[in-house]
C-alpha cells in the first residue's frame, strides 16, 4: 500500500470518526472484483459478505431496544428498509465513500463509484473491515450517524411501499397522474441494476435505482417523498 493511499484511507476514517491499528482490511474493503481483476489483488467480497451479517445485527439490536412493543414482523420490516441497498448506499454518499473505492477500468468508464450496488457492498464491507481491526462498538456510531436520515423516516412509519403512499398523496389532487419508467439496465443477468424514473402530470419528479424494477421504482418514489418533505429529510 502506497503512503498516498494511507492519507486517503487515514481521511476517510477521520470522516468516520474511527481510529484504525492498520488499514489493510479497510483497503480490502475498498477494492472492488473488477480492479482485482486488472491487479490480482484480494477483492471486498467476503468482508462484504460479514458486514451484511455485521449491520443486520446493530440495526436489528437499536430496534429490538427502542421499540419493546412492536411485534417481530414489523422489527423484521424496519430493519429491511435500514440496510437495504439504498439506505446502505445513501450512507456511503455521506462520506462520499465512491472517492476511495478501487475500481477497474471498466468500471470506472460506467460510472461505478456512483453505482448504488458498488456503494452499498462498499459500506457492508467497510463496516466489517472495521469490526475485525476495532470492535463492533466501534461500528455501531458509524451506523448510527451515517443511516439517521433514514432512521428517522422509519420511525415515522416510512418503510415499506413507498408507491402506495406517493400514489396517496399524488390522489389527494383527483386530476394528477403518477407513473414510473425504467430507463436504464445496466449489468450482466445475474447481477442487474435498473433505474427509474417516476412522474407526476408528465413532469419528472424523482429517480431511484435497485437489482429489480420494482425496487428501483420504490426507491424512486422514496426519493420524491423526501424531496417533498412526506419522509423527512
Amino acid at each position: 500500500m502506497t503512503k498516498e493511499r494511507e492519507k486517503s484511507l487515514a481521511k476517510l476514517c477521520t470522516v468516520l470518526g474511527v481510529e484504525l491499528k492498520d488499514y489493510v482490511l479497510l483497503d480490502r474493503a475498498l477494492t472492488h472484483p473488477s480492479h482485482v481483476c486488472d491487479s490480482g489483488e484480494e477483492n471486498n467480497q467476503r468482508l462484504e459478505f460479514l458486514g451484511d451479517a455485521v449491520v443486520d445485527l446493530i440495526m436489528g439490536e437499536y430496534l429490538y431496544e427502542h421499540f419493546p412493543r412492536k411485534p417481530e414482523g414489523e422489527l423484521t420490516r424496519m430493519r429491511a428498509a435500514l440496510v437495504c441497498e439504498t439506505s446502505l448506499a445513501n450512507a456511503a454518499k455521506r462520506v462520499d465513500l465512491g472517492r476511495y473505492l478501487l475500481l477497474g477500468k471498466g468500471e470506472i468508464n460506467n460510472g461505478g463509484a456512483k453505482r448504488s450496488s458498488n456503494l452499498a457492498d462498499a459500506w457492508e464491507a467497510v463496516m466489517a473491515a472495521i469490526y475485525l481491526t476495532a470492535s463492533i462498538e466501534q461500528v455501531k456510531p458509524i451506523m448510527l450517524k451515517f443511516l439517521e436520515p433514514e432512521m428517522e423516516l422509519v420511525f415515522k412509519g416510512f418503510y415499506g411501499d413507498y408507491k402506495t403512499q406517493l400514489q396517496e398523496i399524488v390522489q389527494r389532487n383527483p386530476d394528477s397522474l403518477i407513473e414510473y419508467k425504467i430507463v436504464s439496465e445496466k449489468g450482466p443477468d445475474h447481477d442487474k441494476e435498473f433505474t427509474a424514473q417516476v412522474f407526476v402530470n408528465s413532469q419528472l419528479k424523482g429517480e431511484g435505482t435497485g437489482k429489480t424494477k420494482k425496487e428501483a421504482e420504490q426507491n424512486a418514489a422514496l426519493y420524491y417523498l423526501q424531496k417533498i418533505g412526506e419522509a423527512g429529510e
